[in-house]
């Protein structure tokens, strides 16, 4: 752990599809804190093709917010700190931005190998185009020609437990050999290899030949066990050298940070899996973004890494898959004004366009603000799909992206990710205004106090604490007494009815000691112990018993579903303590 004492500063970038962001960390009065950040457009698109401009106009926005000199004379950055306090010590870099990565993955059964390495191609920023297995029916001449119109960046093999079989797997590795033989040179894609690690040493012999071979542990060991992790930080690696290829100056900054350059959400799983050793392991901590392009949900539980990036699915950038998977009408559903689903949609296209561009009016407001729900619904479903072994139980979950931080109020930012991620049991909602996940998670490895003392800093808003009880009981129905004991010994009881949303009277910062007691069957919390009390602290919103059912159903009647919409919204705003 490092020592303040020997305290070095750190300067984290950030490249998005949409905007570059440099946050600056430094100690003041001992303890690490988060200075500030400078951003601008990134350019890693034409008609730039070159990341350091969009890095440059970033950092000379922050040098002019920190009046702190960070490159010199040639705009180069300094490196480390000069006596006279110009310039930083060390360097972290995150990157999002690019066009998605195209995947190709190669199993055995569609059920086991393959499922796994579609599970392992979402843990970065791109796309499957191309599946092959043994029960591909297609003849091989079209199998070949599937792989060669693919235009793949990688190909990920997989297949094979441990031990297990290998005559199948050489038999997908013949048809991969011959497609990389037929293909020039330039067009080649990378392979990672992440089955039965017996053939691992003869693969690569073969096909090294032809392109460039990464290896990983068999992500299937036993046909029942599933491995992720080694394979995933395998391909994060070979994703950000593909970046390196396709961008102008990633190299070169890459060759100045302090640990290894990482994609965004896998920095941000890394700060995860940091922080999940801090809190109650049973429960884990999550991470989500939702971005312009991109949405990401990352959490630890129990020592496992569970990361899915959705791409497309974002605000901005991602609009058209982001359409594709959610209809405007959806997204109508959480307006709290009359509107119809064509203007929805003729204002989410507009978006698309214009990804930079703020709300002009409450109706365009919530326009998005529904967008952001449909796109946490969708993740959240898909997440839990995919990892049965999660539940949305974690404790606490942290949310970043301009569309939840930089919008509305900390109320609307609260009942969005109610709303969208709809966590059940206790947790508590922290919101990331400056994007400082990622970096975080970057620097950890660097330096493990920099991030817990950010975390301490009052860095990531505290929106509150929730309660979020499972029940089947009728709407209106007592489901829940609450009991909160204040500090100086005062307490207030509460009665829950299901389908309420009812805020507790606990100011923000302020400790308290909440009894519940079930009634009818309710659910409290699978993964906590809440008999004999357990302490909660108010944030922004204080804190909120979210009884309204799970999953969260909107009256089909447009009048009536408008009424509550904004019935929620007032019971947190009028009742909000201050």
């Amino acid at each position: 752990m490092a020592s303040v004492i020997d305290a070095e500063s750190f300067l984290a970038i950030d490249i998005g599809s949409t905007t570059t962001r440099a946050l600056l960390f430094d100690v003041v009065d001992g303890t690490y804190h988060f200075l500030a950040a400078g951003s601008a457009p990134s350019t890693w698109a034409a008609p730039f093709h070159d990341v350091g401009e969009g890095v440059h106009l970033a950092l000379t926005r922050l040098q002019e917010i920190t009046s702190r000199p960070l490159m010199d004379e040639g705009s180069r950055l300094i490196l480390p700190t000069r006596p006279d306090g110009s310039g930083v010590d060390r360097l972290a870099l995150t990157l999002s931005a690019g066009a998605d990565v195209r995947m190709v993955i190669i199993g055995l059964l569609e059920e086991v190998s393959l499922a796994s390495a579609r599970r392992l191609a979402s843990t970065t920023y791109g796309k499957v185009v191309e599946s092959l297995g043994l029960n591909d029916h297609r003849r091989q001449d079209a199998q070949l020609d599937a792989l060669l119109q693919a235009n793949a960046d990688f190909f990920i093999l997989a297949g094979g437990t441990e031990q297990g079989a290998t005559r199948s797997v050489s038999k997908l590795v013949e048809l991969v050999l011959l497609a990389l033989k037929t293909m020039r040179q330039e067009s080649r894609p990378k392979i990672l290899y992440c089955g039965n690690q017996v053939l691992t040493k003869k693969l690569k012999e073969v096909l090294s030949r032809y392109t460039e071979v990464f290896a990983a542990p068999n992500i299937r060991p036993t046909f029942d066990q599933e491995d992720l992790t080694p394979a995933a930080d395998a391909l994060a690696k070979m994703t950000v050298s593909l970046r390196g290829q396709q961008f102008g100056g990633l190299s070169g900054l890459g060759q100045l940070t302090a640990t290894p350059v990482q994609p965004t959400a896998t920095a941000t799983l890394r700060l995860m899996r940091f922080l999940s050793e801090l809190y109650d392991p049973a429960k884990g901590v999550l991470g989500v973004e939702v971005g312009s392009h991109a949405t990401y949900l990352a959490g630890a539980i129990g020592g496992r890494e569970r990361l899915k990036v959705f791409r497309p699915l974002g605000n901005g950038l991602g609009m058209e898959g982001t359409l594709e998977r959610i209809s405007p009408a959806d997204v109508a559903r959480w307006v709290p004004m009359e509107v119809s689903t064509q203007e929805v949609e003729d204002y989410l296209w507009q978006k698309s366009l214009f990804p930079a561009t703020i709300p002009a009016t409450a109706t365009t407001l919530a326009i998005e603000q529904g967008l952001v729900r449909e796109i946490l619904r969708y993740a959240a479903q898909a997440y839990l799909e995919d990892y049965p072994d999660c539940a949305m139980t974690f404790e606490p979950i942290f949310a970043g992206g301009a569309a939840l931080a930089q919008t509305g109020s900390p109320v609307q930012s609260l009942l969005m990710l109610l709303d969208g991620l709809q966590p059940t049991g206790v947790s508590t909602l922290f919101l990331d205004p400056y994007g400082l996940m990622p970096a975080l998670g970057a620097i950890a490895g660097a330096n493990s106090l920099l991030p817990v003392q950010i975390l301490e800093s009052g860095a990531f808003q505290n929106l509150g604490a929730v309660i979020c009880p499972v029940s089947d009981a009728k709407p209106g129905t007592p489901i829940l007494k609450a009991r909160v004991v204040f500090e100086d010994g005062n307490e207030v009881k509460v009665d829950v009815k299901q389908g309420s949303l009812v805020p507790l009277p606990i100011r923000h910062g302020q400790s308290a000691r909440l009894y519940l007691e079930a009634l009818r069957g309710t659910e409290i919390d699978p993964r906590r112990k809440t008999a004999g009390g357990f302490k909660i602290v108010g944030g922004l919103c204080g804190a909120v018993i979210d009884a309204r059912g799970r999953p969260l159903n909107l009256p089909a009647e447009p009048n009536r579903r408008r009424e509550l919409l904004l019935r929620w919204t007032q019971a947190l705003e009028t009742r909000r303590p201050v």
